[in-house]
């Protein structure tokens, strides 16, 4: 049996995982080293890619500034959570605000150092994602239509921080070579972040009476739930042009079958989201969204197997 304390010590580690939102983080590492797998460097086996030091410390540095962003969000958005999510918030007041900023600070001083450790342009690259990061959660967020870009471009950032990675391990002479990988992971971004901003938008719509209470300038509040309904509709025809460079330009192999299935998902996706009206519709269709992104992820695995055995091997520094 634990003691009081015992437990006490560890529904605070609980709360400060739900704080870090834990559960994404295995996923944010996952998806940037199958990225730097099978579109940035399918030369090299995937082994090699995985025991490369300084590409660990790029994506753990990644990692664990996300997990700070986490915290910074949830330290500004604490009273707006009591309304659009009380349960966990809740949990997540269950450490205080005050450990919150000594782990939010010491996780970006790691992720500094660790980028310092690859080099000085890693560590402009992270020193300025942790500005950005905070700069969103102490004033854009508030904001309608920047907010909601700006939220989106800093969750598709860690993989142009992979993209610099291998880009400065190659000499100018190959760059033009390696052109194809730029437009093929810059095209997968570009999916990627108009899913995120989709979801942004959703979340508005979920989060309509916190937002309102809070004073957030989001579209729904500015304008109506009707408009913002209007720019998801065409957001999500917007990702038709990624798809199509992506299937028809270049070969991304059988995962042209994710893209398929994912558009019709979104078809369906549109059909119920002018259908709905309240808090709950909308949590299921940001679900929808989530499920989306995290099985892309993993289906970037079907772009070439077969780099999992064999490749090429390049050598070069960040």
């Amino acid at each position: 049996m634990l003691s009081r304390q015992h437990k006490l010590i560890v529904m605070k580690i609980v709360s400060l995982f739900s704080v870090v939102r834990g559960y994404n983080i295995p996923i944010i590492i996952l998806a940037q080293y199958l990225s730097a797998i099978f579109i940035l460097a399918p030369e090299k086996r995937a082994l090699d890619i995985l025991l490369d030091f300084y590409l660990f410390l790029i994506v753990f540095a990644s990692a664990i500034t996300i997990a700070s962003g986490y915290i910074i969000n949830n330290f500004y958005d604490s009273q707006k959570d009591l309304i659009n999510r009380p349960n966990k918030s809740m949990l997540d007041r269950l450490v205080s605000q005050k450990t919150k900023l000594s782990v939010y600070f010491t996780l970006n001083f790691i992720a500094a150092l660790m980028a310092l450790v690859v080099s000085w342009r890693a560590f402009l690259f992270f020193s300025g994602y942790i500005f950005l990061i905070w700069f969103y959660s102490h004033k854009i967020k508030k904001y309608a239509v920047i907010g909601n870009l700006m939220a989106a471009f800093m969750a598709v950032l860690p993989f142009f921080a992979i993209l610099l990675f291998f880009y400065n391990q190659i000499s100018f002479e190959e760059i033009e070579n390696h052109r194809g990988h730029f437009v093929v992971i810059s095209s997968h971004a570009m999916f990627l972040f108009l899913l995120l901003l989709i979801r942004e938008m959703i979340k508005d719509l979920e989060n309509l009476k916190g937002d309102l209470a809070n004073n957030y300038q989001t579209i729904p509040i500015l304008y109506n739930e009707k408009v913002s309904k209007q720019i998801i509709t065409v957001l999500t025809f917007l990702t038709i042009l990624p798809v199509y460079i992506l299937i028809n330009i270049y070969d991304v192999g059988y995962m042209d079958i994710y893209f398929y299935v994912c558009f019709m998902a979104l078809l369906f996706f549109l059909l119920y989201l002018w259908k709905s009206n309240s808090k709950e519709q909308y949590l299921m269709l940001h679900n929808v969204l989530k499920f989306l992104i995290v099985s892309g992820v993993f289906c970037i695995v079907l772009i070439n197997p077969s780099v999992l055995w064999h490749g090429k091997q390049l050598i070069s520094n960040f």
